[in-house]
């Protein structure tokens, strides 16, 4: 007789890491889920006040930034990546996350690194004031390399039809708002690890792994109280694709964005990227180069939007405008 143990699964090792987990998600549990982990669903209910809600949801992943925190040893921070990801994506149409739920996979479980990994989700989740109601560890000898995980992760935010935004108000002259990231997020790792070999480098007195692995920075409060006060356009995360890919995404069409790439400095993790062989464009076209987030509003109403994010902590610039004509992004 053969054991599934026998066959690389350790049912034991995963009863260890779900023991593990359970705090985690217990510390991000609100009013509106109905029922504890370890059901075969989680059942979370629409909070009041919506008259006619609209559910929006968002998956994604960490991609390669994974091989860096394994190089680094370190498995306790790129679940907020995953959250991040998925949240911002939602929380461009207006949309407050109400939960999350994340897939983690692995060649061989160790209980203790996935209590680590799920350790970041639900840091992840307080940061965006949502519940992680479940999720799904699988256990895959031969399939993953010992030590190597994968993470993805899914969520669902509510948003009342009447506050949806899709950029239809947007018109020419409105302002473009950029709000800081962290680094490079969770973008460009295929491209930042064929530049960069030692991850133990200093760069301006950081170890160069310790910056790519910054966790991306997740924007659902700031912006949910902007929304309290300001009528925002238009919104875009700044992810894999970068300025050019992104920001267009946001616009209706026949109108484009000119973006000012002296509005702002640059973060040197960015420069030093370029200086290793990105061109400019490129460069552009991959990485968030400093600005994670855009918001598009009524260019009177710039100055105000920009104070109320330097109140909450946020840095955050006009760094462009909207122009008639085309669909895309001119960079000058």
């Amino acid at each position: 007789m053969i054991t599934y143990k026998e066959a690389g699964v350790n049912i034991e090792e995963g009863y260890k890491a779900v023991s593990m987990i359970k705090n985690h998600a217990k510390n991000t549990m609100n009013s509106f889920v109905l029922n504890n982990i370890g059901s075969f669903a989680a059942m979370v209910e629409i909070p009041s006040g919506y008259k006619n809600p609209v559910l929006v949801s968002g998956t994604d992943g960490v991609g390669t930034k994974l091989q860096v925190a394994f190089s680094m040893n370190k498995y306790d921070s790129f679940g907020i990546d995953c959250v991040a990801m998925c949240v911002n994506d939602i929380l461009c149409h207006g949309a407050k996350p109400l939960f999350f739920l994340d897939y983690i996979a692995c060649g061989k479980l160790e209980s203790s690194v996935v209590a680590d990994i799920v350790k970041g989700v639900s840091e992840g989740c307080l940061m965006a004031d949502c519940a992680l109601v479940g999720g799904e560890t699988a256990e895959m000898p031969g399939f993953y390399k010992n030590g190597e995980y994968d993470i993805a992760g899914f969520a669902v935010g509510v948003v009342d039809k009447k506050d949806i935004i899709n950029g239809k108000d947007i018109k020419e002259g409105d302002a473009i708002i950029g709000i800081t990231s962290s680094g490079p997020h969770s973008n460009g790792y295929s491209l930042i690890r064929k530049l960069v070999e030692d991850l133990q480098i200093e760069i301006e007195g950081e170890k160069l792994g310790d910056i790519l692995l910054k966790p991306t920075r997740i924007y659902v409060k700031p912006i949910l109280n902007l929304l309290n006060k300001f009528k925002i356009k238009g919104m875009a995360h700044i992810t894999g694709g970068g300025f050019f890919e992104n920001i267009p995404r946001m616009m209706p069409k026949g109108y484009s964005a000119k973006i000012d790439k002296n509005s702002y400095e640059v973060p040197y993790i960015f420069k030093y990227l370029m200086e290793k062989g990105v061109d400019e464009n490129h460069a552009y076209n991959t990485f968030n180069m400093g600005i994670g987030f855009v918001l598009c509003v009524d260019n009177d109403l710039k100055e105000q939007v920009i104070e109320e994010l330097r109140l909450m902590g946020e840095e955050a610039y006009v760094i462009g405008s909207v122009i008639s004509g085309g669909e895309g992004l001119c960079l000058e």
